[in-house]
């Protein structure tokens, strides 16, 4: 067991250092210098190009975000009638039928919001052409979209006073070929090298060590489970996910895949503080984050190692928590993964997270409702932005000054749009999970055709706490679920559909604006009685702030669902 959890510590040790140059390098990128990738700069301008974008021109806040959002548009049109009528198009060898209109409107949307919530299986649900054409394709433009948001950021507090934000489609191409694009390669090429399939072919017949004949699925997986993981996306191309022996084939594609999550939001903390030229406040902001962390990653990871205590009172000597989990993962490395892909928004899994002891369920729900300790590809920044807002406002109020952030007045407007964007993550998961308990008890054949019993495999507290993950990864853009749910059924891909579309624009178009409204804003030049955001005590706050409002609002739910579960173990 030390040699896991050493083998843990390294891993992230390994990501950190990964990380850190990496944001030096994305900095670059944005600010325009001169970078080893600069060969790819006519393929850049040729894109430009036929698409008719001028890269020089440079846009406001308003128009990042409309050029966000119509953009976004189209491709949630596009994926939908593809996923529709998959099963007349080619590549298509094991025969896997249409989506019905009630899942491909939930798909297409998960998909295209960095979601990756998956109410199909994906060796059946969907076509070698959808998977790369549809699937595949948005895992690019999905984390592209978060970078090039939060890229306004960068702008936004990189000069004094402003309206020029850069170029939303030159941020957004340029996250795919330099960053995106070039890494995918290298992981796909090192998956495929351990085992994971990369062919067209279609299912293999094999016989098992028991005799037994079984259809095993194959196609071009390694490229697609690469993107996944470094966009932060997390939807796998077999069902299983990465606990698949063919998606994650030993310890060592183990490690590569977590660090592939992991790497890109851990650097884009660092490329915030290199492109303003105030890597200190890079720093507090990764200490924070890395607090965060630990705050979740710890009790789960005792949970897990504790084992079950209901095998204890048994009477059997090894109640080591193995339900869900590979063995030639181990514990550690399950606890870590679960963790990682539910704080930073990937959703992905090495192990079924609804066989998760109690308290480890509830650090998974608890990083998904706060959203931004590292997050997801962008968006983990810019929520994490919203509460470092509230907590300038409320500590200026408390030494009596009029709140600033880096030179700029933080006034009414900012922190009305703070508030309701702080808000509106509690609003979608309470709101949507009181519903369905209700539907649920009340008039389950209002909504649904199957028989209440057979809507979750699991009553009481943990038939709720599959309603609450649901919700809280469908409106944290994660994707990854207490699989006992039964959800792919039109109560279920309707109302995921809808408060993951809300949970991903939202909370991008809140903080996109803040900043947009404080570049404008005349730039005050520091003095002793500034208050400085770049220090520890200012770290401290930013944490207190965003554990005491995840607290406030998703404690009584918590409650109901994990907490009474785990007092119900002892």
């Amino acid at each position: 067991m030390n040699s896991e959890i050493t083998g843990v510590i390294l891993t992230f040790i390994l990501t950190l250092v990964i990380a850190f140059p990496l944001g030096k390098y994305i900095a670059r990128v944005f600010q325009g210098e001169r970078t080893f990738t600069d060969f790819l700069n006519p393929v850049e301008r040729f894109i430009y190009r036929i698409c008719g974008i001028d890269p020089h021109k440079e846009m406001n806040w308003k128009q990042h975000m409309a050029a966000l959002l119509s953009i976004n548009l189209v491709w949630l049109i596009y994926a939908f009638f593809i996923l529709l009528f998959q099963s007349h198009l080619p590549l298509n060898p094991d025969g896997n039928p249409d989506m019905t209109p009630d899942l491909a409107f939930n798909t297409a949307i998960s998909f295209l919001v960095n979601c990756n919530l998956q109410h199909y299986s994906g060796e059946t649900g969907v076509t070698y052409l959808s998977q790369l054409i549809v699937i595949t394709f948005l895992q690019f433009v999905s984390a592209a979209t978060g970078v090039a948001a939060v890229a306004v950021l960068f702008r936004a507090f990189a000069d004094k006073t402003t309206e020029k934000l850069g170029n939303f489609f030159v941020f957004f191409t340029k996250t795919i070929t330099r960053i995106l694009l070039p890494l995918s390669i290298i992981m796909a090429i090192t998956l495929a090298f351990n085992g994971t399939p990369a062919s067209f072919d279609g299912k293999d017949s094999i016989v098992t060590l028991q005799g037994d004949s079984v259809q095993v699925s194959r196609g071009p997986a390694a490229g697609m489970i690469a993107i996944k993981h470094l966009g932060t996306n997390g939807g796998g191309w077999f069902g299983a996910n990465s606990a698949h022996p063919l998606e994650n084939p030993n310890y060592f594609t183990n490690v590569v895949e977590i660090v592939a999550q992991v790497i890109l939001p851990m650097a884009l903390i660092f490329a915030f503080g290199f492109f303003i030229r105030r890597r200190k406040l890079g720093y507090v902001i990764f200490g924070v984050m890395t607090a965060g962390m630990l705050t979740l990653m710890i009790p789960n990871m005792i949970s897990e190692i504790s084992g079950n205590p209901l095998l204890h009172h048994l009477g059997l000597k090894d109640i080591t928590a193995m339900e869900g989990k590979e063995v030639r993962l181990g514990v550690p490395a399950s606890a870590y993964w679960q963790v990682m892909t539910t704080i930073i928004s990937t959703g992905s899994i090495n192990s079924m997270h609804d066989s998760s002891m109690p308290l480890s369920g509830a650090m998974q729900m608890l990083g998904m409702m706060t959203n931004c300790f590292y997050g997801g590809k962008g968006v983990g920044l810019l929520n994490y932005f919203i509460f470092l807002i509230i907590a300038v406002f409320i500590s200026g109020l408390m030494v009596g000054r009029t709140p600033e952030f880096m030179g700029r007045k933080v006034e009414a407007r900012e922190m009305k749009i703070a508030a309701i964007i702080a808000l509106f993550h509690p609003f979608l998961i309470l709101v949507g999970t009181a519903l369905s308990a209700y539907f649920a008890a009340h008039h389950p054949q209002m909504v649904w055709s199957v028989q209440p019993a057979n809507w979750f495999n699991n009553p009481s507290n943990h038939g709720f706490s599959e309603m609450l993950y649901e919700y809280t990864s469908s409106s944290a853009n994660n994707g990854s679920g207490f699989e006992g749910l039964a959800d792919n059924n039109i109560f279920w891909n309707i109302t995921t559909g809808i408060v993951m579309i809300l949970g991903r624009f939202i909370p991008i178009i809140g903080p996109v604006a803040i900043a947009g409204i404080l570049a404008k804003k005349k730039y005050i030049p520091e003095s002793a009685g500034t208050l400085q955001t770049d220090t520890s005590t200012f770290g401290i706050m930013t944490y207190a702030v965003i554990m005491i409002v995840a607290a406030l609002a998703f404690f009584p739910a918590l409650t109901l669902g994990p907490i009474a579960e785990y007092f119900q173990s002892y």
